[in-house]
C-alpha cells in the first residue's frame, strides 16, 4: 500500500482496481469463510471447555479473530473496496475519493492486523496449554 501511495492517483486506483478484483477467487473464498466458520465453532465450543485452562484462549483468539479481522473487513475494507471500484481512475472523483481512501484502508487495515495477530497469538497459547485438564 505504501508504494501504492506513492504513484498518481490514477495508478493508484486502478492498480487497487485490479488488485481487489483478482483477490475474490474461489481459494480466498474458501479461507475467509473456513476461517469465519471455524472461529465460530471454536468460540461456541469454547463455552463447554471454559473449566480448562485453554477455555478462555480459545474463546479469546476466536473472538478476537471474527472481530478484529472479519467484522473490520466486512465494516470497512469491503464497502471501501466497493467505493474504489465503482469510480473512474481518471476522474477527478476518483482522486479525491483515493486520498480519503488510502488513509482510511491504511487505518483499518492495521487494525484488521492487529487483531489476527493477537487472535494467532491467543490461539497459539491454546494449542500449548493442556487439553485433558479433568480427565480420568
Amino acid at each position: 500500500m505504501n508504494g501504492l501511495g506513492r504513484l498518481a492517483a490514477t495508478q493508484s486506483i486502478a492498480a487497487m482496481q485490479f488488485i481487489n478484483a483478482a483477490a475474490f477467487n474461489p481459494l480466498f473464498g474458501a479461507a475467509f469463510c473456513g476461517t469465519t466458520a471455524a472461529c465460530v465453532l471454536l468460540a461456541i465450543a469454547s463455552l463447554f471447555m471454559w473449566h480448562k485452562s485453554a477455555g478462555i484462549f480459545h474463546l479469546a483468539g476466536s473472538l478476537l479473530y471474527l472481530v478484529g479481522a472479519i467484522l473490520v473487513t466486512l465494516t470497512f475494507s469491503l464497502p471501501l473496496n466497493g467505493a474504489l471500484a465503482a469510480v473512474d481512475a481518471t476522474s477527478a472523483d476518483g482522486a479525491n475519493l483515493w486520498a480519503g481512501y488510502f488513509t482510511s484502508w491504511m487505518a483499518w487495515n492495521h487494525v484488521r492486523t492487529a487483531g489476527a495477530l493477537a487472535a494467532a497469538a491467543s490461539l497459539t497459547i491454546a494449542l500449548c496449554l493442556p487439553h485433558n485438564e479433568g480427565a480420568a
